[in-house]
């Protein structure tokens, strides 16, 4: 099986900022929860708050928005055109997963359209906003992974963060995506720790 991270991966952009810009331009009563989202990641960025607090804290803007899952099925009525080309025309297979730190209710819709089965994602309630577990990064979507699947060989992984190195020492190939390219994740390593 293929494993892939969503945001800046197999989609172009983040589905979670363009998510939260979507609901600000549609759903002005979202914009009462700006001030808290600021406060709570200056917070995270002063270590005072983890990432899974200051995200849970941005969004609650989902109880402002009304029928969250009515506005996420809008959402990807535009944002489905997103999705890479490559991995609609080269990679896509039928056992492919997908893990990633954005939350799941945005996420499902979209990997229905897709035909991927298996999606792994942050917990979050689509209406409170709450977490139900912590944020699908780094380790944890190794832990997550190894729930789902056990010792399920993964045969190739694409992602384009380092922070993903965990998941990619569990695959046999593993590369970095910056765009529509594709970069073999050790080069991309070396790349780094010479800068």
């Amino acid at each position: 099986m293929n494993v892939y991270d969503f945001d800046q991966t197999i989609y172009h952009g983040d589905s979670t900022v363009d998510f939260y810009f979507y609901c600000l331009r549609h759903k002005p009563l979202m914009l009462r929860s700006v001030p808290g989202t600021i406060g709570g990641f200056a917070l995270y960025g002063a270590k005072l708050w983890d990432k899974t607090k200051a995200k849970q804290q941005m969004y609650r803007f989902l109880t402002a928005i009304g029928d969250s899952e009515q506005v996420v099925q809008e959402f990807w009525r535009t944002h489905i055109r997103n999705i890479k080309p490559w991995y609609i025309e080269k990679t896509r297979r039928e056992d492919d997963v997908i893990i990633s730190a954005s939350p799941e209710f945005l996420l499902k819709p979209a990997c229905e359209q897709l035909g991927i089965k298996y999606l792994m994602a942050s917990r979050v309630d689509a209406h409170t906003g709450k977490y139900t577990g912590v944020n699908c990064w780094g380790e944890e979507k190794v832990r997550r992974f190894r729930e789902v699947f056990g010792d399920a060989q993964i045969e190739t992984f694409y992602s384009d963060s380092l922070s993903d190195t965990p998941l990619a020492r569990e695959a046999k190939t593993a590369w970095i995506v910056r765009g529509d390219e594709l970069i073999p994740w050790a080069e991309w390593e070396k790349k780094k720790k010479k800068k």
